[in-house]
C-alpha cells in the first residue's frame, strides 16, 4: 500500500475506504443480513457446546484466539482490554488473516451467582446486540449536519457535494475560511482548511474524494478541538487535542522552540511523537508567515501542522473539570437525541469553560460510534480518565468494583 501523507495518522487504501463508502449508501439491507450472520455466528462461537465453526478454522491454520494485546492492536482495545482484566473479565481477540477487533469477553463473578456471562463486539462493547436508529447515521457528516441543525445543536453552516458546481454553489454562500472532508470518515484524513479561494476549494475537494463521492464543505469554525466521551447518555470525559506546536517566549528562535519541545521524554513513543519538519510543516509555517529562525513573540503559539494527530507530533489535555454545565447540558441533550449507548462527539470551541451559546463559531464537526477512548486513558497533560471503566460500568454491571 502506498503511503499516503493525508492518510496519517493511520493509512486507509483509497479504494477500498471509496468502495465501502459506495456500498454502504446502496446496500445497507445486505450488509445488515451479513452483520447479523456474524453476530449470530458470534454468539455461537462463544458457546462452548457449539465452538464447531471456530475450532474448524483453529485447526485449519485460518483463525485463532489471542489472550491479550499484541504490537498491531490499537490504544484503544489495549485501555478495554487492560480495564476488562483488572475486573477479572476474560477477553479473546478473533483473528482471521486481515479481520481482527472481533472480541469475545466473559465475567463470572459473585455478582453473577456463579454463572457466566458472555458477549461478543467489534471494537468496543455495547450494552448488548440492540442498535439505535442513530448508529446508521452518525458517522456520516451531512446526514448529521442537517439533523442536529433541526435539533438547535451548534454546527458549521455548509452542505455536501457531488460535483464541482455543486461545491462552488456552497462556497460562495457561506463564509470564509471553510474546510473540505470526506463526508465518510474519521481521524481528519483527506481534509484540508483555511480555504479561501475556489482554487483551494477545488484542490480541497479533489483531495476528500479520494475516499468519498460526497465531500462537506463547511464553514472553518474558530477555537480548539475537543473530543467528548458519551457513555449511556452521560458526558465521562472531554479532552482537548492540540496540533503540533510551541509557544513563543520572545527569546528563543522557532529552532530553539522546537528542539526543546522535542526533547519531552514522552515524545519517544509509543503515545506521543516528535514534531517533524516536512513540506507540509513548511507550508504551514509559510501561510504563519515565520520561519524556523524568527523568534516568535511571548505568547504566540506556532503550529507545524494542520492535524490534531499524536502520531505527527499533536497533544493532548486532559479537560473534563473544566466544562461549563451548559455545554455538560448540550453534549448530554445530543447524547439524548442519538439515544446510542456510546458516542464520541468532537468539538470545537474557544472556551470549554463558557457557555457554548456565547461562542459565535463554535460547533460540533462529527460523531464517531467507535470512539478512540484511549484519547482520555493516555493525555500528555492532565490526569487520565478511565473511561474504560465507565464503558464496562455499563457493559458489564456485574464485574464493577467498588
Amino acid at each position: 500500500m502506498k503511503h499516503c501523507k493525508d492518510c496519517e495518522p493511520a493509512q486507509e487504501i483509497h479504494f477500498v475506504a471509496y468502495l465501502s463508502v459506495v456500498l454502504s449508501y446502496i446496500g445497507d439491507p445486505f450488509f445488515d443480513f451479513l452483520e447479523k450472520i456474524f453476530r449470530n455466528t458470534a454468539e455461537a462461537i462463544s458457546d462452548k457446546t457449539s465452538a464447531p465453526f471456530m475450532k474448524t478454522m483453529v485447526f485449519l491454520g485460518l483463525a485463532k484466539f489471542s489472550n491479550e494485546p499484541d504490537g498491531k492492536d490499537s490504544l484503544r482495545s489495549k485501555c478495554f482490554w487492560e480495564e476488562g482484566e483488572r475486573r477479572g473479565i476474560k477477553i479473546r481477540e478473533f483473528k482471521m488473516g486481515p479481520i481482527r477487533d472481533a472480541f469475545i469477553a466473559e465475567y463470572k463473578g459473585p455478582r453473577t451467582g456463579g454463572a457466566s456471562k458472555t458477549i461478543t463486539f467489534d471494537g468496543l462493547p455495547r450494552p448488548d446486540y440492540t442498535e439505535s436508529g442513530s448508529l446508521k447515521w452518525m458517522d456520516n457528516k451531512g446526514i448529521m449536519k442537517e439533523k442536529f441543525i433541526k435539533e438547535g445543536l451548534p454546527v458549521a453552516k455548509g452542505g455536501t457535494a457531488f460535483t464541482k458546481k455543486k461545491a462552488l454553489q456552497i462556497f460562495n454562500s457561506i463564509q470564509k475560511p471553510v474546510i473540505t472532508k470526506p463526508n465518510l470518515g474519521s481521524r481528519s484524513r483527506h481534509t484540508l482548511i483555511h480555504i479561501d479561494t475556489p482554487e483551494k476549494l477545488v484542490y480541497g475537494v479533489r483531495k476528500a474524494k479520494k475516499l468519498s463521492p460526497l465531500v462537506v464543505i463547511e464553514e472553518e469554525l474558530r477555537g480548539y478541538l475537543f473530543r467528548a466521551t458519551l457513555v449511556g447518555g452521560k458526558l465521562v470525559g472531554v479532552v482537548r487535542r492540540d496540533q503540533p506546536e510551541v509557544i513563543g517566549d520572545g527569546v528563543h528562535t522557532l529552532q530553539e522552540l522546537f528542539d526543546k519541545e522535542n526533547e519531552r521524554p514522552e515524545r519517544n513513543g509509543p503515545i506521543f511523537h516528535k514534531i517533524v519538519i516536512d513540506p507540509d510543516a513548511e507550508i504551514e509555517l509559510k501561510r504563519e508567515g515565520i520561519g524556523m529562525n524568527d523568534i516568535p513573540e511571548k505568547g504566540r503559539v506556532v503550529t507545524f501542522s494542520q492535524k490534531t494527530s499524536r502520531g505527527i507530533g499533536g497533544t493532548t489535555t486532559e479537560v473534563t473539570e473544566m466544562i461549563h454545565p451548559e455545554n455538560v447540558k448540550m453534549l448530554e441533550k445530543l447524547g439524548a437525541y442519538l439515544d446510542d449507548p456510546l458516542v464520541g462527539v468532537d468539538l470545537i470551541i474557544e472556551r470549554i469553560e463558557e457557555p457554548w451559546y456565547t461562542e459565535q463559531h463554535c460547533g460540533i464537526i462529527e460523531c464517531n460510534s467507535l470512539p478512540f477512548i484511549d484519547l482520555h486513558h493516555y493525555p500528555l497533560f492532565g490526569r487520565p480518565n478511565n473511561v474504560a471503566g465507565k464503558l464496562w460500568d455499563l457493559v458489564m454491571p456485574e464485574s464493577k468494583t467498588e
